[in-house]
């Protein structure tokens, strides 16, 4: 009986090639595809890579960085020594090498906000297979202006400029459709398109009302693609790149100061205008970031009570500017310098306060990078000043970022 069996199949096997048109050889026997091998990469900053063919892959990467803070204002002198960001990441391909998903954990002290425990910053799931509709849902930054959605990782100075922190959208849970290479002009043409909840980062309390924000960039790059959320020309480009956008969004009825972030209000929310527009130069280790950003809120201010005490609550609205300059003087040093300026519209007396003492921004740093950005030692120096009496702010950091 095994013999008729094997036999059999002999022949159906022949049967089937002789039916596609091939010769049968009683020679060969068919061999079963082989299971694509398991690949496992680490290196220094980008952490350890483990794959299996084009459309599965994970990979898992931190980065840590250590920060000591100086601040002097007349005689009060403050010292803040502290491990200021610990992040983790995890990213990969799932099914297809189009289909990706991103993880980071923020997990450093400065990281989570008052109320909220949660440590993720970003969890989303992506699909890159078409070259003019991409998809990205999950939490994120909105793609508004370009300084605030520079990686954390890849900034020229120790910390974000005073305009960005208080006037940038910040992180929120949405769908974005976008490309990075409309038309197929070679990179030329960048667009996203936003729908987000409006309330900002890892918020699960039902808000009284639906609200919801919408936004919309556009990017020029008339010389061609290149990277521009990276600060710092470090691979000292031979020929000049210039990236120009501009962005616009409404958030409506927010329940954040900052529109995305700062405090909850309680007697509701605030409808904002956000407008942003920025420009990105880089050539042979000069990089140059500039930018204007613009929050309007349509009230500024609601009158209610809480617990039967009077309350009033305020939008905060107001504009700004930055120029920020860095040249690579070696391939592993740079200097870099900025300048800012934030201005009062209408709304909270304390952003008011805010810019007639400190709204102005001067400084100037110096980055020594051991293995780009994922490795480097930074250092600078800001002055913070406004136009009345009072003393100035000198603040003087220093920082060792490293990624693993």
């Amino acid at each position: 009986m095994k013999y008729l069996v094997v036999s059999a199949l002999c022949v159906w096997s022949a049967g089937a090639a002789w039916a596609q048109g091939a010769e049968p050889d009683a020679g060969v026997v068919a061999e079963a595809p082989k299971a694509e091998p398991v690949v496992v990469k680490i290196a220094m900053g980008k952490g350890l890579t483990v794959s299996k063919g084009e459309g599965l892959s994970m990979n898992i990467r931190a980065r840590i960085q250590l920060r000591d803070v100086v601040s002097v204002q007349g005689a009060a002198v403050a010292n803040e020594l502290s491990l200021r960001t610990a992040r983790l990441f995890i990213s990969g391909k799932v099914l297809s090498p189009d289909a990706g998903y991103f993880v980071q954990l923020a997990l450093g002290a400065n990281d989570f906000e008052t109320g909220i425990s949660s440590p993720v910053f970003d969890a989303y799931l992506e699909y890159t297979g078409w070259r003019d509709v991409q998809l990205r849902a999950g939490q994120f930054f909105v793609p508004f202006d370009r300084a605030r959605t520079i990686r954390e990782v890849a900034l020229q100075m120790v910390d974000r400029q005073q305009v960005i922190t208080e006037l940038a959208l910040d992180r929120d849970l949405g769908i974005v459709i976008s490309s990075q290479d409309l038309f197929g002009w070679g990179g030329r043409v960048t667009y996203a398109l936003g729908f987000f909840g409006g309330q900002g980062k890892n918020r699960v309390t039902p808000e009284k009302k639906p609200g919801f924000l919408y936004s919309a960039r556009i990017a020029i790059k008339p010389m061609g693609a290149f990277d521009d959320d990276v600060e710092a020309d470090l691979d000292r480009t031979p020929h000049p790149h210039l990236a120009i956008g501009v962005a616009a969004a409404f958030n409506q009825d927010t329940s954040r100061q900052k529109s995305l972030s700062g405090t909850v209000f309680t007697l509701g929310g605030f409808d904002t205008v956000h407008l942003a527009a920025d420009v990105v130069f880089k050539f042979k280790g000069l990089s140059l970031l500039a930018e204007a950003l613009m929050r309007q809120a349509t009230v500024a201010m609601h009158e209610g009570e809480l617990n039967g005490a009077p309350l009033k609550e305020y939008s905060r609205s107001g504009w700004g500017y930055l120029v920020q300059a860095g040249y690579l003087v070696t391939s592993r040093v740079e200097i870099t310098a900025r300048w800012d300026q934030l201005r009062f519209l209408a709304g909270d007396p304390a952003l008011a306060t805010l810019v007639a003492q400190q709204g102005r921004e001067l400084g100037v740093g110096l980055n020594v990078y051991l293995n780009g950005h994922q490795g480097k030692i930074q250092g600078d120096y800001s002055l913070r000043f406004g136009e009345g009496s009072v003393a100035a702010t000198h603040l003087v950091r220093v920082a060792l970022d490293v990624s693993f």
